[in-house]
């Protein structure tokens, strides 16, 4: 093994992050969002970075399997999986024998589920570590880039015009058709998205049938997308499946489970999209088969990583399903992460999500620029973003200063905090 590849350290930094107060089917976000920063430091002094989810799991999996990264190269990348499969978390709150067991709009939040998100960032930094000692780019590590530029869709949400006691934020309120027409306009102005996705599953179906309606006479021909996140029975979606046929270019998980999904794609010609009925290899088979999805939105911290992208990539052509990119809420390394294996993607269907303009704060020196809803696939060494390591230590000593409050995203803890009596809707 080449010495100068060989990891010295792993450093894991938690951050909070400001975030908006956007609306969901499962509340509200905080305000502020954790993310993980990770540092892969080789004995060649050469650094690599990695982002995914900061909440208390993912620390939790995310410390051991750090500390028994050193002494292993970063090309080694395949045995993640299994390094991470020996580790485990330590017992306490919200774990059972170092296993988590929680919910989340991703089906069951197992822990092998939360080990692939840890191992997403891991492998990632490495990546980035070995392209930078290379002098490669990524994407030349994981086969070529095949496209200049990746396409992002505007990501549109209901929102308030602040946190509760909070200073509003330069997006104002949208909470109706006019509101949400509004912040499509500013999403065009500043950043010229080709298509729009709202955020559904917030108020009643028919309320977010007419901001799609408002959003088609406003931008005529341009892809709409609408997500409710589970939110709706099957008779609900394809009510909304007859009223807005003719101007989605998909509706994203409308109802919950492979089941239903089925159910409702074998009842309508619109194309239904998920990120959250097929969320693993383990799960493709059943969906493929009974044809509950045509579009499959990926996303490298759920599947662990940039190459087994590349492989759902794979199955999805075999099987002629469709596929595009799924956001959360992320910073600048995870966004030129998508952006690298999204280059390499021989058919990339439909433009990738994303939350990043969304937000004001970051890790990295330079912030990605969006032109035309586009952004070009950098060709520097590893991901071509370099760590601000001042803004690490802010965001770092806020998440220090949380008296753990916001440590853990509870979108639904957040709603409650202003309206007591919420409960999630399912329409």
């Amino acid at each position: 093994m080449d010495s100068a590849l060989c990891i010295d350290h792993v450093r894991l930094t938690p951050v909070l992050v400001t975030d908006p107060p956007l609306l969901n089917t499962q509340g509200v976000h905080q305000p502020f969002t954790p993310r993980l920063v990770v540092e892969v430091i080789t004995a060649g002094g050469v650094t690599g970075l990695g982002e995914t989810y900061g909440d208390t799991p993912y620390l939790d999996l995310a410390r051991p399997l750090a500390e028994a990264m050193p002494g292993r190269s970063v090309t080694d990348v395949n045995s993640l999986f299994a390094l991470a499969a020996e580790v485990r978390a330590p017992a306490g709150p919200g774990h059972v024998d170092g296993r988590v067991d929680a919910g989340g709009l991703r089906g069951v939040r197992t822990a092998d589920k939360l080990r692939l998100s840890v191992v997403s960032a891991v492998e990632t930094a490495c990546l980035d570590a070995l392209g930078k000692t290379l002098g490669l780019p990524v994407h030349a590590l994981l086969g070529g880039r095949v496209r200049a530029e990746v396409e992002y869709s505007a990501y549109l949400f209901y929102k308030w015009a602040a946190h509760p006691g909070g200073v509003p934020d330069a997006w104002g309120e949208a909470l109706d058709p006019a509101g949400v027409v509004e912040q499509a306009r500013r999403f065009d102005r500043a950043y010229g998205f080709p298509s729009f996705k709202l955020k559904g599953g917030v108020f009643a179906p028919e309320q977010e049938t007419a901001a799609i309606r408002a959003l088609a006479r406003e931008f005529p021909g341009r892809p709409l997308r609408l997500d409710p996140n589970g939110a709706w029975s099957v008779e609900t979606a394809l009510a909304v499946a007859r009223e807005l046929g003719d101007v989605l270019e998909y509706l994203e998980d409308p109802v919950t489970g492979t089941a239903a999904m089925a159910e409702t794609a074998a009842r309508t010609d619109v194309p239904l999209a998920t990120n959250m009925c097929v969320t693993t290899f383990e799960e493709v088979p059943e969906a493929f088969a009974r044809g509950a999805v045509r579009i499959v939105l990926c996303d490298h911290h759920y599947w662990g990583g940039l190459h087994r992208t590349r492989e759902l990539a794979a199955l999805c052509r075999t099987y002629g399903v469709g596929l595009s990119m799924h956001s959360n809420t992320h910073l600048g390394i995870s966004l030129a992460a998508m952006t690298q294996v999204a280059a390499t993607l021989p058919r990339l269907d439909h433009a990738c999500d994303t939350h990043y303009p969304w937000l004001t704060e970051d890790v990295v020196t330079t912030r990605p620029h969006f032109r035309a809803g586009r952004l070009a696939v950098s060709d520097a060494p590893g991901l071509g973003v370099v760590l601000d390591h001042d803004r690490l230590a802010d965001l770092h000593r806020r998440w220090l200063d949380d008296d753990g409050t916001l440590r853990d995203r509870d979108d639904a803890a957040a709603m409650r905090a202003a309206a007591p009596e919420w409960r999630p809707t399912r329409w």
